[in-house]
């Protein structure tokens, strides 16, 4: 089997940025990197992520929106996660199950217990080797959000439905992160993402280098 790594964090702690940059790490040493996001990864899912992430777009209950989260996820595992890990393929993705559990659990209040049945049901046992969390205070994290999304987003297709979401859903979604590296710190490694983008880098590359060897 590969391995199966996967990014998280609150909008704006640089997550997709160390995403890629992993990516081209992994790329450089020789190995075979599949690199996908969620929501999206597949033609439905990439459709479905049109509708979860613009705010532009049809309003979603958070019973509604946890479902179309875990349809998207349960056609990534089955038709490119899946089979990538089996053909010992390095996976990376930016968000899996963790999110759910923060954002939809901890930021919009549903039961833990069971959002964790559906994330285990849609992901059908496959699960992160490992897990980097960047972290950092919610409100910097929304300020840098917001300078990308207005820098690179324009017209009625920008990705900003959560970070139009108070700072008291970002912060609870941020302890929901916390609570979970407390539950599982052998899984998930906790990564200081307000320091420069090369420090982070490193100490991701660290990690990784220790799980290959």
């Amino acid at each position: 089997m590969g391995l199966f790594i996967t990014f998280e964090g609150i909008e704006g702690s640089g997550k997709t940025t160390q995403f890629e940059l992993l990516k081209s790490y992994l790329e450089k040493m020789g190995r075979s990197v599949l690199a996908i996001r969620e929501p999206g990864g597949s033609v439905l899912g990439e459709r479905i992520r049109e509708i979860l992430l613009n705010s532009g777009g049809v309003g979603i209950c958070p019973v509604s929106e946890l479902f179309l989260y875990e349809a998207c996820r349960a056609e990534l595992v089955k038709d490119v996660i899946g089979p990538a890990l089996k053909s010992n393929k390095t996976v990376i993705c930016d968000r899996f199950i963790d999110s759910t559990i923060a954002y939809q659990g901890f930021g919009r209040g549903i039961g833990i217990k069971d959002i964790e049945r559906v994330n285990n049901m849609a992901a059908g046992g496959v699960a992160p080797d490992v897990t980097f969390l960047l972290d950092m205070d919610p409100g910097a994290g929304l300020e840098r959000a917001w300078k990308r999304i207005n820098a690179t987003n324009t017209g009625i297709n920008r990705e900003d439905r959560f970070e139009k979401e108070g700072l008291e859903f970002h912060s609870r979604v941020r302890e929901g992160y916390l609570r979970l590296s407390m539950a599982e710190p052998e899984r998930i490694k906790v990564i200081d993402g307000a320091r420069d983008v090369r420090l982070v880098h490193g100490d991701i590359c660290a990690v990784v280098d220790k799980i290959i060897r």
